[in-house]
């Protein structure tokens, strides 16, 4: 089976796995604060003029890229994102009105914000104002942009919080962001820009990224403007020497070379060739190459005809791949070589060589020999460089020689500096003359020396990760006994607080369940001894809300700590779910009958009196009496699906404690945090041990993590116990891809 075509059928397998796991938790479809529709139209037609429409040019002449901007001065400043403007290409500006304007400047730039301010002929713009301060997680906002080129597009949605994404601050927002929403304005209720968008989130539809405004008044403040003339020659390639094939956007920039964006070849393939005289047979091609993404592909050219026909040697999702191009499409290329190779370094530079001879063509990586081939349809033509699909990749140390000298440093000159180092004094007391016998030759010392680091450090990460475990599985061991007491019901609190200590281990759970015991006390000495049920409902109502603040969650919404009953406890703030869940457990120390009730989207509870009909209470809303009415509204526009009246059956402790563990998982999926998610599967299996979906999402978990053989048993549990509804063909192949790969088939 082709690659691609097993990636399809794991991709299939997961989802018939892991589907059912998407969590239904109130912090994922909770959009209680949003503005209503009427403002969004109020806000939205105040700031229409202000939106503009940005585009750039490709070499050719065509649209490359679309995106955002907006007016922030009336004298004709733009902002928006510098990935929006592209790189030395020609940019436009289009108004409301419908008019384009000429591009006099790039004002101002920060591509390790990815901000950039143009400067436009037109002084007769009305700008957007800026907040002043951070804006408050929780708050709603709107979205304006282009996307698709669907001009003037609205979106409203919450400012979930804020992130820390590649070492930048960026606002969260729950809102969907399309390709041309980069570069808009995030506005407030008041019509003020709290940031401006910049990505859209790989896990989920819903949530994107922008950065602060704050960020870009020190541009405003100290510009530092480009001329559009001198702007189109940034990065620029030199003719002379490298002519650039089917598109993509190829620079140059501090000795290297980058590449980007598809190409207009098939597959996304572009070429820059070399142009200069190569030597004669025999020679080699040599170039350090880095990929963004390993899923890419790029790499060396050589016997190119300066159009459709050359082979290529590169990476390719994983592997290391040699390929006979003779034509335009995938119908007349020839994989001639296509496997992994453990001399290659993901994500790392990586030497990619080819020596051509008259009758033979020899491929290495890192000077090791990958594939030799006797392939002759194609026996002479140019040298270069080739990326395919979407892949951003860079170059650098591109070379062709007789003979290109070795990438890593001789074994004898590794060990003479192993054996210098090891007489070295420790860098408290180094001195700068005691480094003289590695200065001869600093580019073999500098080069064991971050190997060794490097051994350190994963040696330490090691050992870091198994401490995570072994409190973890601790933790995880007692959430297993806790489930499986035969003859008791689960003991619902301790097992909320022994998931808030899967995050921390200083927890200690004791003190906390004697302070529920103390709280209930409290109450219960404030009441008469023959109080009736409704009075105590109404005593531990005021005792919550009243005397000792407890409230929802709606600034920080978002925040883990909701989810944590000990935080709970502390912050007097918390989630539908948690909140319900100690209302019920004061309740049942109070002699209540208070029941869980997981309605879609918002967790709420039931008080049962022992005669009568029951009465919902939104504990999240400082215990607000619900009707029947109520409730159907609030799954409606929460969740849009209509009550069922089994989203009114009680929920047992098991369920409460699986969906508690689901909001948490949730919010590491929309982090990227892959041990954490890894610990909320396990003490979910740990509940429910025959969760079919936890235990797929689980193995894919500690397969991304590096832990390959649990990963293994995990899918060896599908085999031997054959559950219901699951292809074990599939499983077996998975079961193949994790036993032969390093990394996961799906990103």
């Amino acid at each position: 089976m082709a690659r691609s075509s097993l990636q399809l059928v794991l991709l299939n397998t997961l989802l018939a796995l892991v589907g059912a796991s998407s969590f239904a938790d109130d912090a994922a479809k909770n959009e209680r604060d949003g503005m209503s529709p009427s403002r969004v139209e109020q806000i939205a037609e105040r700031a229409r003029k202000s939106i503009v429409e940005i585009t750039f040019a490709g070499r050719d002449g065509d649209q490359q890229g679309l995106g955002t901007g907006f007016v922030i001065d009336a004298d004709g400043l733009i902002a928006t994102n510098l990935h929006v403007i592209g790189e030395a290409r020609p940019i436009s500006v289009r108004t409301v009105d419908g008019k384009r304007h000429d591009v006099l400047a790039v004002h101002a730039s920060d591509r390790n914000l990815d901000l950039a301010v143009l400067k436009i002929a037109n002084s007769e713009l009305k700008p957007l104002a800026l907040a002043e301060g951070p804006a408050a997680q929780g708050a709603p906002i709107v979205v304006m942009g282009n996307p698709y080129g669907l001009r003037n597009s609205v979106v409203a949605g919450v400012l979930s919080g804020r992130q820390t994404i590649a070492d930048r601050e960026m606002l969260q927002l729950a809102i969907p962001i399309e390709p041309g929403n980069s570069g808009g304005p995030v506005i407030d209720e008041a019509g003020r820009v709290l940031g401006i968008v910049t990505m859209k989130s790989a896990v989920t539809n819903n949530l994107g990224f922008a950065v602060p405004i704050e960020k870009l008044r020190p541009l405003l403040e100290q510009p530092n403007p480009i001329p559009l003339q001198r702007w189109l020659t940034i990065g620029a390639l030199d003719d002379a020497e490298w002519s650039p094939r089917f598109g993509a956007r190829w620079m140059q920039r501090a000795g290297r070379i980058f590449v980007s964006q598809p190409g207009q070849g098939f597959g996304g393939r572009s070429l820059l060739l070399r142009e200069t005289e190569l030597p004669d047979l025999p020679y080699e091609i040599a170039v350090q190459v880095k990929l963004d993404d390993e899923g890419g592909a790029a790499g060396i050219v050589f016997h190119s005809d300066d159009d459709q026909r050359h082979y290529g040697f590169y990476p390719s999702a994983g592997n290391l791949r040699l390929t006979c191009f003779n034509g335009p499409s995938v119908y007349s290329w020839q994989v001639l070589f296509n496997e992994p190779c453990r001399d290659y370094k993901p994500g790392e530079w990586n030497q990619l060589k080819v020596r051509v001879e008259q009758d033979k063509i020899a491929c290495f990586v890192n000077d090791a020999l990958v594939v030799e081939s006797h392939d002759k349809k194609i026996l002479s033509g140019k040298v270069g460089l080739a990326k395919f699909r979407d892949t951003k990749a860079e170059f650098k140390q591109f070379l062709v020689a007789k003979h290109v000298p070795s990438a890593l440093p001789s074994a004898a000159s590794v060990a003479i500096v192993e054996k210098q180092l090891d007489g070295l004094p420790s860098l408290e007391d180094l001195l700068p003359e005691e480094l003289a016998s590695l200065t001869g030759n600093s580019t073999t010392s500098a080069a064991v020396l971050r190997r060794q680091a490097e051994t350190l450090d994963e040696r330490a990460k090691h050992l870091r990760a198994l401490a995570r475990d072994v409190h973890v599985q601790a933790v995880v061991a007692e959430l297993a006994a806790l489930a499986s007491a035969r003859g008791e019901p689960i003991d619902l609190l301790r097992g909320a607080l022994l998931i808030a200590r899967l995050d921390d281990e200083e927890l200690t759970v004791e003190p906390y369940l004697e302070q529920v015991d103390r709280m209930a006390t409290d109450i219960r000495e404030a009441l008469a001894a023959d109080a009736p049920p409704a009075a105590c409902l109404a005593a531990l109502d005021h005792y919550l809300f009243e005397q000792n603040g407890f409230h929802g969650s709606r600034t920080e919404y978002y925040h883990r700590a909701n989810s944590y009953l000990n935080r709970v406890l502390d912050d007097r703030e918390g989630l539908p779910i948690t909140l319900s869940l100690l209302y019920m457990e004061l309740a049942k120390r109070l002699d209540l009958q208070v029941e869980g009730i997981a309605l879609p989207g918002h967790f709420i509870v039931r008080f049962q009196p022992e005669d009568g009909e029951g009465q919902l209470i939104d504990v999240f809303d400082g215990a607000k009496r619900l009707s029947l009415a109520d409730a159907e509204r609030r799954v409606r526009e929460l969740a849009g699906l209509a009550l069922e009246p089994a989203h009114l059956e009680p929920a047992p402790p098991r369920a409460i404690l699986l969906r508690m563990l689901g909001n948490l998982r949730g919010l590491a999926q929309n982090e990227g945090d892959k041990e954490a998610l890894l610990r909320y599967v396990e003490a979910s299996v740990a509940i429910n041990p025959e969760g079919i979906a936890d235990r797929g999402l689980r193995a894919l978990a500690r397969f991304e993590t590096g832990r390959r053989r649990a990963a293994l048993a995990d899918l060896d549990w599908f085999l031997e116990n054959e559950p219901a509804g699951i292809d074990l063909d599939r499983i077996r192949q998975m079961r193949d891809y994790f036993q032969h790969n390093d990394r996961p088939p799906l990103r």
